[in-house]
């Protein structure tokens, strides 16, 4: 973790250089507007991934008729189903596990930055990457609202640091269901609502953020003032990717179709084109031709016509 104090802090301690000078060193709004800009640079250098995220959730979205397809054939084997599901994952061009890659990157950032304020509130005198004991006390004592931003709602002293602490953990709660409740309602299909991928969709909208309430009550004011900063950064994020490009056949789509015809950049009664998945019918089992009985063979040859006898060649003509 070493090397992501480094980096992290040295992020913090840059923008802390410059809002300290105009807030104050000691400054609460200085801190946060610096945690604040540490989470900008983090979410922008993410965007590559971001729209991986995108695509590969939208492809997820399109070849759902093709994974049920799959279900129906091969369900009876689960080592083939699991094989063809792989292939055609591979062939769409699909990663499913590319939907978590921002959250998973961002762990170790925000486990960084909850140890760097953990470290300055509980033992200031030990540097950890570019916090000197000189930041760490700054920070240690930097009040923000009222309360204190290394502190959480669990050790706050005073009723200010768990007022803030329970109204950032809401504001973290709301974001991430809301995030996650803008892509099922706006940008997926009709026909992508049903399934497992649709019913992880739904765990997800409601047991992420339990996760984040139960968990929010330990963490410092700093890191929640980052993690709502960050949904807050994804919502907007994906409410510009859904509204400019959003998903054939979902009612994001629909509803661009009908700005731009309102705008005059579609003709009346013209449709957008979009990608569209062809569901492929499954093949009647191709019949393979029996072997038939010498009887049968006789039954089917037309019978040949009586051949009139001829006269013999040796009949002696009538004189």
């Amino acid at each position: 973790m070493t090397p992501l104090y480094y980096a992290i802090s040295f992020v913090l301690v840059g923008f802390h250089n410059v809002l300290g000078d105009i807030f104050g060193p000691t400054s609460g709004l200085a801190w946060v507007l610096s945690i604040i800009g540490l989470t900008l640079v983090v979410r922008a250098a993410l965007i590559p991934l971001f729209v991986k995220q995108i695509k590969s959730s939208r492809n997820m979205q399109l070849i759902q008729p093709k994974v049920r397809e799959l279900q129906k054939k091969y369900g009876h084997d689960r080592e083939k189903l699991a094989q063809e599901t792989m292939a055609l994952y591979k062939d769409s061009g699909t990663n499913p596990f590319a939907s978590c890659l921002p959250i998973l990157l961002q762990m170790p950032i925000f486990l960084a930055l909850f140890r760097i304020l953990d470290q300055a509130a509980r033992n200031p005198e030990t540097k950890r990457g570019l916090m000197t004991p000189e930041l760490n006390e700054q920070l240690r004592s930097a009040v923000f609202a009222g309360g204190k931003i290394s502190d959480t709602f669990l050790n706050a002293d005073g009723i200010e640091v768990r007022v803030l602490a329970a109204v950032l953990v809401l504001a973290m709660t709301a974001t991430t269901f809301l995030t996650q409740r803008q892509l099922m309602s706006k940008n997926m299909p009709a026909d992508a609502l049903s399934g497992p991928y649709a019913q992880q969709q739904k765990m997800l909208l409601y047991v992420l953020p339990v996760v984040f309430a139960v968990g929010g009550i330990a963490f410092p004011v700093g890191v929640l003032f980052y993690w709502t900063t960050s949904n807050l950064w994804t919502m907007g994020q994906q409410f510009y990717v859904i509204r400019n490009n959003p998903a054939p056949g979902t009612p994001a789509a629909k509803a661009k179709e009908d700005r731009d015809r309102a705008k005059g950049k579609l003709p009346a009664g013209e449709v957008i084109a979009t990608e569209t998945v062809v569901e492929e019918k499954p093949q009647p089992p191709r019949q393979q031709p029996q072997r038939q009985t010498k009887a049968q063979r006789q039954a089917k040859t037309p019978a040949k016509p009586p051949v009139k006898p001829q006269a013999s060649k040796n009949k002696k003509k009538k004189r």
